[in-house]
């Protein structure tokens, strides 16, 4: 009677922890709502999840429409972050991976599911039946750690996709002013191409005429043929650049037809100045949270591994008897799993030492993330003084220089070559200036997502270039 007893109780206690455990279920929103207030806060841009649906037109969708209504303006540096977060196909299958760690989590807090046995025994008239229900008790006593552990991991997956959203808009701000450097670089080179055109028809007419001679003639066209090739290399520049873009923007078909500004946005009056920079990067980078994450989640690991080292298998259930001419026989059994062999100091072992990794690494990405920041701002910096130098000085002297040297040739004090050497430093002048332009604008890419992000992409060391270089390269 007492076997009757204590397995009913036992039933009873595995069956209302199973109900318990079943109550585990999925987020309303499967964790993107974070994910966007964490990307919205570094970005100023708010992410989204494209769900399937039985509608086909794609284009029907709020997003699409969005991306539509975007890309029918010349695009900014915000819009074009908020065309990539809507529509980049590559994002959209990271978020997914949110709901597989949702899913991990949810499993978690249930237990594993009861075994059923049965058995029949016949000899002669005599009939014997054997039924058992089995739980895994071991399962029951570490939900509550699964449970935990999987919840960091959950955390760490929105960590994740917020950081991965981060990154998209970092690396498609770069890929905009990229873009829009490479087409105000091949549109001024077709300015010059047309220049030299005329000049060399001009120096045609010219020697044919006998006013000037077959080597002035000469070099003109040279220029001019110059001129014509790195119209080509730019105008593929640009292309590749605008093509760059498209692939971040996730756009196909007529919506690549999309408008880019003339020029690259104005210098900034005055640069940024870096205040507790470093303290804020320990604060808000996604990388730094996620090591934090991953070293407290091992943490939690080791914890259930050391529980669970010396003995991993503990079943027990009710377990019920009937057997021909006598009454039946109610009682319970347990399965434990004898550890002979295997005494989990291996499991242990390998769970500490995986803890110790995730607290070095933590410590190296902070170490990481203090440097990039410093590095980010000095080269914030150093582009912002050149780029103000090449607008504020550099290229008004050029622009100075070759009217002079205009004067003196058209007073014949001076000759053609040096006229096209002039004009040669001052093509260099110009595209330097843009360049540099372009590289404050990234740099300042760079040292936001050193701040707030996972780390700028770094930056090439800066070229040195001489005064005469570009003279030197034409002789």
């Amino acid at each position: 009677m007492s076997f009757q007893k204590d397995g009913t109780r036992l039933a009873a206690l595995a069956i209302s922890t199973l109900v318990l455990s079943g109550c585990a279920t999925f987020s309303a929103d499967g964790g993107l709502d974070a994910v966007s207030a964490m990307a919205a806060e570094r970005t100023g841009q708010s992410v989204s999840f494209s769900k399937p649906t039985g509608n086909a037109d794609a284009a029907s969708t709020g997003a699409s429409r969005q991306v539509r209504d975007l890309l029918a303006e010349p695009l900014t540096p915000d819009s074009a972050v908020r065309i990539a977060l809507l529509n980049n196909p590559g994002l959209q299958a990271n978020f997914a991976e949110l709901g597989i760690a949702e899913a991990d989590l949810v499993q978690a807090g249930r237990m594993r599911n009861p075994g059923i046995s049965f058995g029949r025994l016949r000899g002669g008239s005599d009939v014997e039946i054997e039924r058992g229900v089995m739980f895994d008790l071991v399962g029951l006593l570490t939900l509550p750690i699964r449970s935990e552990i999987e919840q960091r991991r959950f955390a760490q997956a929105k960590l994740r996709a917020a950081s991965q959203a981060v990154q998209l808009a970092a690396d498609t701000r770069r890929a905009y002013f990229n873009a829009v450097a490479a087409r105000q670089t091949a549109q001024y080179m077709e300015q010059v191409q047309l220049s030299a055109e005329a000049g060399a028809e001009l120096a045609r007419r010219m020697e044919k005429v006998g006013n000037w001679s077959k080597l002035d003639q000469a070099r003109e066209q040279m220029f001019y043929a110059d001129a014509t090739t790195q119209v080509a290399r730019a105008r593929h520049n640009a292309a590749a650049a605008r093509e760059q873009l498209v692939r971040l923007l996730g756009v196909w078909g007529e919506n690549t037809a999309f408008t880019l500004p003339e020029r690259l946005p104005d210098l900034p009056k005055t640069p940024a100045a870096m205040v507790d920079a470093e303290q804020a990067a320990m604060s808000q980078r996604l990388d730094v949270q996620m090591a934090k994450q991953d070293a407290e989640a091992t943490a939690s690991a080791l914890g259930l591994n050391r529980a669970t080292g010396f003995i991993n298998v503990f079943d027990a259930g009710y377990v019920n008897k009937s057997e021909t001419g006598n009454a039946r026989a109610n009682g319970y059994e347990i399965e434990l799993a004898l550890p002979v062999f295997d005494w989990g100091r291996a499991r242990v072992a390998k769970a500490e030492a995986a803890y110790m990794q995730s607290v070095h690494r933590a410590a190296d990405t902070a170490v990481r993330a203090r440097s990039q920041v410093r590095e980010a701002y000095s080269a914030y910096r150093t582009t912002h003084d050149l780029a103000r130098h090449y607008r504020d000085e550099v290229v008004p002297l050029r622009k100075k220089i070759s009217d002079e040297v205009l004067l003196r040739y058209n007073g014949m004090l001076t000759g053609v070559f040096e006229l096209l050497a002039d004009a040669r430093d001052q093509i260099n002048s110009v595209n330097t200036a843009i360049e540099a332009q372009r590289d404050f604008w990234i740099a300042e890419t760079d040292l936001q997502a050193a701040i707030n992000g996972s780390g700028g992409a770094g930056m090439p060391p800066m070229r040195q270039v001489s005064p005469a270089a570009g003279a030197a390269e034409e002789h």
